[in-house]
């Protein structure tokens, strides 16, 4: 695999790493009721987490030990064509600075902030999407301000041309859609073609997120992983 860098500091992006398979056999039925949920159990191990992403599923925490792993009928989708970048948030672009890669956790725990409402990011995920960022797989986009604070910012899972986005977080007004922005052109420049953001709310919807049928992002997943 040939060396990548980033777009916006031109620093070397680490190749991904495969890592052992994981242990557990991640099914890939539907789920049976609105909760999303097709399993619960299992683990964070970075074979486990490819292996959930590979077939269109993502975890989040069940209860304090457990797992649940969820995939959406349907599904929240952005269209790498359809982005929509009012004139008010082009202003904000030219307003912050944008990298990559370069504070991976720091994005992660404020994404997974307590204050937040709906926080569900505990430590155990801190811990293993940093070792799958480690490995190559997960990716953040951070935003700075002119101070050169972090003020927003977004990560996720990066398979071929798959980019599956977990969350994000703002403390500037624009932040995390100026990270949604540089996402989607660094998605087109590397000729993703599925860029996953799990549900559809209506912040997402505004910004041009869809809803897809599972069946139908089954098979887009397919071709991009």
């Amino acid at each position: 695999m040939s060396e990548r860098t980033s777009p916006w500091t031109g620093a070397p992006l680490v190749s991904p790493v495969e890592p052992p398979p994981s242990r557990w056999s991640m099914p890939t039925n539907g789920p049976i009721d609105d909760s999303d949920i097709v399993a619960i159990g299992a683990d964070l191990e970075p074979g486990t987490l490819l292996s959930a992403y590979r077939q269109g599923l993502f975890p989040m925490p069940f209860d304090r030990r457990r797992i649940a792993w969820f995939s959406p009928d349907p599904r929240g989708v952005i269209p790498l064509d359809g982005l929509h970048v009012s004139r008010s948030l082009r202003k904000s672009v030219r307003r912050f600075a944008v990298a990559m890669d370069t504070r991976f956790t720091d994005v992660m725990q404020a994404c997974g902030d307590p204050k937040r409402p709906g926080s569900w990011i505990n430590k155990a995920f801190v811990d293993a999407y940093t070792r799958l960022h480690e490995l190559g797989w997960a990716h953040s986009i951070e935003i700075y301000d002119d101070a050169g604070e972090l003020v927003g910012g977004l990560y996720g899972v990066r398979i071929g041309r798959l980019f599956a986005g977990e969350s994000m977080f703002h403390t500037a007004t624009d932040a995390s859609k100026v990270a949604l922005v540089h996402t989607v052109d660094w998605l087109n420049e590397t000729r993703a073609t599925l860029f996953d953001v799990q549900w559809t709310t209506p912040h997402l919807i505004s910004l041009g997120a869809v809803d897809m049928p599972r069946t139908e992002y089954l098979r887009h997943l397919a071709n991009a992983v």
